[in-house]
């Protein structure tokens, strides 16, 4: 790491330090009260009770899991996600490709708490694609969902990430992602081509951008975890507080 970005990265720090308090709260009254408008169409559900439609995996989840928002999935088959399926807490992710500080949060945090909560089973993590920086963002959504069909979404964004620049917004062209999609061991890369043209997988992420706007997440990174909200790439320290918080409550 050089020594500006060392810097930048300590500036970072003090100023989401001042302000951890103000981001949490707006992110907890912008996040939840889109989830009350939510399930305001699921009569007889509250907002943090309400679930996602049934599915063989959903059906089969414990107790403990029952009091998920809605956009929890907790679906064992889930090429978006990492962690035990009965983890205690769910921490929900939502992410742009060409966001750098979803970047810094990516080399600089996550494989910390994937070491100490997610591997130790205290914690499973989902992720949602957005596309907030143009239609570069919305192609890379694609991508990612074209890897996660072969089992390699983790891989592939973990890819995308380490090469985002120190700076501003990466350029992700068609052919950059299929270089990432190659280097992140994507087994059939002629499959993964013709899936980046794949309307249903553009669907989807569009999608998820729309519902992650309707739920009030309009800047990444987001993350919930039970029923708290944290908003940017805080430093590490801030992480481990928030989702301690988070398991406290679950027991």
């Amino acid at each position: 790491m050089t020594s500006s970005t060392k810097a930048s990265l300590q500036v970072m720090e003090a100023k989401y330090r001042r302000s951890r308090r103000l981001n949490v709260v707006l992110g907890v009254i912008a996040a939840f009260l889109g989830v009350v408008v939510a399930a305001q169409s699921l009569p007889g559900q509250s907002p943090t009770s309400a679930s996602t439609p049934s599915t063989s995996a959903s059906s089969e989840r414990s107790e403990e899991a029952t009091d998920d928002p809605v956009f929890v999935r907790r679906d064992a088959d889930d090429p978006m996600a990492i962690g035990d399926i009965d983890a205690p807490v769910v921490l929900t992710q939502w992410t742009d490709l060409r966001c750098p500080y979803c970047a810094v949060f990516s080399r600089d945090t996550l494989p910390t708490l994937i070491k100490e909560y997610v591997d130790t089973g205290k914690v499973r993590i989902e992720f949602h694609d957005v596309a907030f920086f143009g239609e570069q963002s919305e192609d890379a959504a694609v991508a990612a969902g074209a890897a996660a069909k072969q089992g390699k979404f983790m891989e592939f964004v973990t890819a995308v990430y380490d090469a985002a620049p120190e700076r501003g917004h990466p350029d992700l062209p068609r052919e950059k992602l299929i270089a990432f999609a190659k280097k992140a061991g994507v087994p059939d890369i002629d499959r993964y081509a013709a899936d980046l043209d794949d309307p249903k997988l553009r669907a989807a992420g569009q999608e998820s951008t729309r519902s992650a706007q309707q739920l009030g997440v309009n800047s990444v990174p987001f993350f919930v975890a039970g029923t708290t909200a944290l908003s940017g790439a805080q430093p590490l320290g801030a992480f481990r507080e928030f989702l301690d918080t988070a398991l406290a409550q679950a027991e």
